[in-house]
């Protein structure tokens, strides 16, 4: 079995609500696989359907050889799951939870002291162990609840925003204990609105509305960024954009922060057809240069698209 994951044609409908709409993909063994979206765009949904906690409206599906429509069971005993809302008991301790969650999957005896120790060690959670969960901070919290996702030591495992809402630190920190597990030849599956998450990834899937957009590798997915991107910097950003948008030769003019990222389409001098357009109508100062597509102009274009 060469891939920890094949889908195709999957969808979920809630009511009038498609949450994803025929999305097709695999995933291979060993891989950090990126799912790349908004929040809303249906990362979650999907996650849970692979995970076997919901059934899809239709479509195929196979999660380590297991069917995502009839064998659901199987699926939760061989993988690891991480959600967004952390599944943890607060008036259990550290020790106590991964006691709880190792005995969920079967774990038992010394086999099971042995991976709680493990998983301890692993995630940094030595002087914290007999610390009741509701008295943690909320990366520590997270830390664990990476780790009860681990304690069965499975081979394959979902991660759905597993880094949302704590600090940059402890994002490297969590990253760097993905890459120690994609390096023991793990499957790591992880949903991420982070675009510098996604640069981590393997390949990533980008799903806008519930719909798969793109699929490649980072650097692949940037290169495929038709025409040319251009930074736009100056003090009166938000005249300047509302000006770039409507010039001819401009495909998109996006915000990055106090930047302008400009997307034009390939042809002569197109940085100084820009500064042109703008002088005399914005007063102060007008940098423009060339510059690679990133991940958010990759977003960026195919939000539009969809838009569209």
């Amino acid at each position: 079995m060469k891939n920890s994951v094949d889908v195709k044609n999957l969808t979920r409908i809630f009511g009038d609500f498609t949450a994803v709409n025929n999305v097709s993909f695999s995933v291979k063994k060993g891989e950090i696989f990126g799912f790349l979206g908004p929040n809303g765009a249906g990362k979650s949904t999907t996650i849970k359907m692979l995970c076997g906690l919901l059934k899809p409206t239709s479509g195929d599906g196979h999660v380590s050889g297991f069917d995502i429509m009839t064998e659901q069971e199987e699926i939760k005993k061989i993988i690891g799951y991480m959600s967004q809302r952390f599944s943890l008991y607060d008036d259990l301790t550290v020790s106590e939870n991964l006691e709880f969650f190792g005995s969920i999957y079967g774990l038992e005896g010394k086999l099971l002291r042995q991976r709680i120790d493990h998983v301890i060690e692993m995630v940094g959670l030595e002087d914290r162990a007999d610390d009741l969960v509701k008295l943690l901070p909320g990366g520590i919290k997270q830390r664990l609840a990476l780790g009860t996702a681990v304690i069965h030591n499975p081979q394959m495992l979902f991660l759905d925003e597993p880094t949302s809402g704590v600090d940059p630190l402890m994002r490297r920190i969590f990253w760097e204990q993905i890459y120690a597990f994609a390096s023991e030849g793990k499957t790591i599956f992880v949903t991420t609105h982070y675009m510098d998450e996604a640069e981590h990834c393997g390949r990533i899937a980008l799903i806008i509305a519930g719909t798969l957009m793109a699929l490649d590798t980072p650097e692949n997915l940037k290169r495929q960024v038709p025409g040319e991107v251009l930074l736009l910097r100056t003090p009166g950003y938000l005249k300047a954009l509302e000006l770039v948008s409507s010039l001819e030769f401009v495909d998109e003019a996006a915000l990055f922060g106090t930047d302008i990222h400009v997307l034009v389409r390939k042809g002569k001098n197109r940085a100084a057809q820009i500064r042109a357009a703008l002088l005399g109508k914005i007063d102060d100062g007008i940098s423009v240069k060339p510059v690679s597509p990133s991940l958010e102009d990759v977003f960026v274009v195919h939000a539009k698209h969809r838009e569209k």
